[in-house]
C-alpha cells in the first residue's frame, strides 16, 4: 500500500454532505482513508465570479493503485456525486461543483502524464489546499525536498481560509 493525500471541495449542495459522500466512497474504489483534516471554507478561486464558498478537506490515504488508476478513482466518485465533466451539459471551467477530488501526493515519487501531475501541480500556490493538508502532517515535503510548511509561509495571508467546522469522519 503506498500512503498519499487527496484534497476535497465543492461548492454547491449541501457541501459537507457531499464531501463526506465522497470520502465514504473511496473504499468502493480501492482507496482507504486513514485520516481527514477539519474542513475548510474559501471563496471560489477563479472561475464565473458570484459562485458561493467552497468547503474543503484534506483526506490522507492509503491505496494500491497506480497514479492512473488512483486519478480514475476519483472522477468515478464525482461522476457518482453529480460532478459534469468537461464537454457535458452543465459543465463549466472552474465553475460551481457538488465534489471535486484531486490526488495531492502519491508516496514519495512524481509522476507526470498528460492527465496527471504529481506533486499537484498547483500545490504550493493553493492555501486552500495546503491549510488543511499541514493540519495532517506539517512535516510534509515534496518529492524534492521543500517543505510545505515553507510554500504556506510563503504564500502569506491574502487568501481567507477558515474552519467551518470539525473533520469528515473516516
Amino acid at each position: 500500500m503506498t500512503p498519499g493525500f487527496l484534497a476535497l471541495g465543492g461548492n454547491q449542495g449541501d457541501r459537507r454532505a457531499s464531501l463526506q459522500a465522497a470520502l465514504d466512497a473511496l473504499p468502493i474504489h480501492g482507496v482507504t482513508p486513514t485520516a481527514c483534516s477539519s474542513a475548510y471554507a474559501t471563496a471560489a478561486v477563479g472561475g464565473p465570479p458570484g459562485q458561493p464558498d467552497y468547503l474543503n478537506a484534506c483526506v490522507r490515504i492509503e491505496t494500491a493503485h497506480s497514479p492512473l488508476a488512483l486519478l480514475e478513482a476519483c472522477k468515478a466518485i464525482e461522476r457518482a456525486l453529480g460532478r459534469p465533466e468537461p464537454g457535458e451539459p452543465g459543465y463549466v471551467p472552474h465553475g460551481p461543483r457538488p465534489v471535486d477530488l484531486d490526488v495531492l501526493l502519491l508516496g514519495r515519487a512524481a509522476f507526470a502524464h498528460p492527465r496527471l501531475t504529481i506533486p499537484h501541480a498547483a500545490l504550493t500556490q493553493r492555501r486552500f489546499v495546503l491549510v488543511p493538508l499541514l493540519e495532517l502532517d506539517f512535516a510534509l515535503e515534496l518529492p524534492d525536498g521543500t517543505r510545505l510548511a515553507d510554500a504556506l509561509a510563503r504564500l502569506g495571508v491574502d487568501e481567507d481560509v477558515r474552519r467551518a467546522g470539525p473533520p469528515l469522519v473516516v
